[in-house]
């Protein structure tokens, strides 16, 4: 799909193209989304520039990401997409600023665009120009992360006050569900804030190669905001490592937790076995069918056996009691 948009006293306003035709000079953003061949050399011939395959935005190496050619910025980073469902993805967006133009080509529809094109159509002032669109759409993209990277903090430390209750420890651990769940709640956040991190390190490249690029004429205004967002961004990143490492505390700390309620398992079992031990032990000399037996002849030799397998059965529990063991 081929989107071309104008700036207008009003805000942001989509061109009617009617299938592919000329680009209006007016045109400041030409938005490619999971453009067709037709669509992509049209682009091409109009604008005098050469717009990266599906293929070539898949590389990582920054000199196929981050380059320039006359005069004309290649851009290509990482948006994690996808944040609100069970499975998060990243796709790769490529931003072309050519002199007044700016050229985004993208196989998804990540939220952040949406949020800017209905802002801008409302606000002048944040579609003036093409560096203006890309520093918006950079700064709406850093503002959905900064939301994720919130929301798995908040929910990182939901699962931690739970797991590390000090009242009642055992009981919050596993009212509600095993540690099973929350297992899969700390790795759902750190794929989350994987995801989030990776977008940040590549836009924190991309903000660098813009602002010391020398073909991009920025008014003191515009590098103000570069510069902010650099700022944001690298804060964001120092605070997705910080999750990150609490994303594995967690994990360890989770399955230590299941290590121990294993362990307490297992030895309650093996206490009970070395408990019904004695009383078996009588049951078993008693059920010998040997004829010389003395108790097998006494009145009283049944209820003799009974109680001996019962007091052979509650002596060791009672040691094992006063060893704190139970």
């Amino acid at each position: 799909m081929l989107n071309i948009y104008i700036s207008q006293a009003r805000g942001l306003a989509r061109a009617d193209v009617g299938g592919i035709r000329r680009i209006p000079e007016t045109a400041t953003w030409i938005d490619l989304v999971e453009p067709t061949p037709e669509e992509e050399k049209a682009v091409e011939s109009e604008l005098g520039i050469e717009v990266p395959t599906r293929e070539e935005m898949k590389e990582i190496e920054t000199s196929n990401r981050l380059y320039e050619e006359d005069g004309v910025l290649y851009m290509t980073a990482t948006v994690a997409t996808k944040l609100d469902t069970e499975r998060p993805e990243t796709t790769a967006v490529t931003f072309i600023l050519a002199k007044d133009r700016l050229i985004t080509n993208r196989y998804s529809d990540p939220k952040p665009f949406k949020q800017f094109i209905a802002y801008a159509e409302r606000h002048p002032a944040a579609c003036l120009s093409a560096p203006v669109i890309l520093v918006g759409l950079i700064e709406a993209i850093v503002e959905r992360i900064a939301d994720i990277l919130e929301r798995a903090g908040a929910d990182l430390d939901a699962v931690s006050t739970i797991i590390f209750a000090m009242n009642g420890a055992k009981k919050s651990r596993t009212n509600g569900g095993d540690l099973r769940m929350f297992l899969e709640r700390i790795g759902f956040n750190g794929e989350l804030n994987s995801k989030a991190r990776e977008s940040l390190v590549s836009l924190g490249r991309l903000l660098v190669f813009v602002q010391q690029s020398p073909s991009v004429n920025l008014t003191q205004e515009q590098k103000t905001r570069f510069h902010s967002v650099s700022r944001d961004v690298a804060s964001l990143s120092d605070h997705a490592s910080f999750l990150g490492s609490k994303v594995s505390f967690l994990l360890e700390a989770t399955l230590g937790l299941i290590n121990i309620e294993q362990n307490d398992i297992i030895k309650i079992f093996s206490i009970v076995a070395v408990m019904l031990m004695p009383p078996t032990l009588v049951a078993s000399i008693y059920g010998m069918n040997f004829k010389f037996m003395p108790e097998l002849g006494w009145h009283f030799g049944y209820p003799f056996a009974f109680s001996l397998m019962a007091v052979s059965g509650v002596v060791p529990y009672l040691f094992f009691k006063r060893r704190g063991w139970l």
